[in-house]
């Protein structure tokens, strides 16, 4: 509590003017509820703080751990070597010039 009072700068007597201002403005029946309100406000604002602090530590700890290691990878197919296979560029070449072209009359 001495933090958050060092914090906004404020000792006892100061204090005690604000509590008093509180008293006088919303009188001594509110005050409960404004307490009450308060209290689940700053439990809230606790709850939301440590779930994100947790977040980061997960967050953390994930950033941390080593990855697995690679799988290993399957040798490439004979078939790209050029048996049997035909060049796409070839193909297509051919066929789209064929049909580009215009019936003569």
């Amino acid at each position: 509590m001495n933090t958050l009072l060092a914090v906004f700068g404020l000792g006892g007597s100061e204090l005690m003017v604000i509590m008093a201002i509180v008293l006088i403005l919303f009188g001594a029946r509110k005050i409960p509820e404004f307490a009450k309100g308060l209290g689940q406000g700053i439990r809230e604002f606790r709850k939301a703080s440590r779930e994100v602090q947790e977040e980061l530590e997960r967050a953390t700890e994930e950033i941390d751990r080593p990855a697995p290691p690679p799988r290993p990878v399957a040798p490439p197919e004979t078939a790209a070597s050029g048996e049997g296979a035909a060049p796409a560029g070839d193909d297509a070449a051919s066929t789209d010039s064929a049909s580009n072209e215009e019936p003569k009359a």
